[in-house]
């Protein structure tokens, strides 16, 4: 007899977080909140325990406050403090003219975001190739190239470099299998 899938297991257990969340966040944000969906491997499979955070995007009537977002990370830790740090805050206003929500997940969003609770489906313009390009040729290359040149240079893996690596393995892979 096998057991269970222990990233199957996880998966469970950080989609039971996100619902549990919600509450929270309509506490946190009241009226503000329009809708809250789950994003990446957690909405469409790939989830893994060790490396994939909860990708969770938030829909507001006016966009988010430093001081919104800290409230909202604030409750995911007192909600779990296992899960709560692997929250991963993506938000826009209602015209997606403010927030974080760079083109990729922007689409990940228009493509196969999850529901958890949705007073109003909210659709932003499909980004065109060139704002992906333009995007992607900016902090996103810019970073990745750096954990890659710091990657190469070490002589040994740390344990705390072991995400970063492999995240800079996979990042060109997205493009590809996307």
């Amino acid at each position: 007899m096998t057991g269970a899938d222990p990233d199957g297991v996880a998966r469970a257990a950080a989609v039971d977080f996100s619902r549990r969340l919600v509450p929270c966040l309509t506490a946190a944000l009241g009226t503000e909140l329009l809708a809250v969906y789950l994003l990446g491997s957690l909405a469409h499979g790939g989830f893994s325990r060790r490396y994939s955070d909860i990708d969770m995007a938030l829909v507001t009537e006016a966009g988010l406050t430093p001081q919104a977002l800290d409230r909202v990370r604030t409750r995911a830790t007192a909600l779990s403090a296992d899960w709560g740090p692997k929250l991963s805050v993506f938000w826009a206003d209602r015209r997606f003219s403010v927030g974080r929500f760079p083109p990729l997940d922007r689409i990940d969003y228009l493509d196969r975001a999850v529901t958890l609770v949705e007073r109003e489906r909210l659709e932003p313009a499909r980004p065109t190739l060139t704002e992906i390009r333009d995007y992607l040729r900016g902090a996103p290359f810019a970073s990745w190239a750096d954990r890659v040149r710091r990657l190469a240079a070490s002589q040994t893996l740390e344990p705390r470099d072991r995400k970063a690596y492999l995240k800079a393995l996979l990042y060109p892979a997205r493009f590809c299998y996307g």
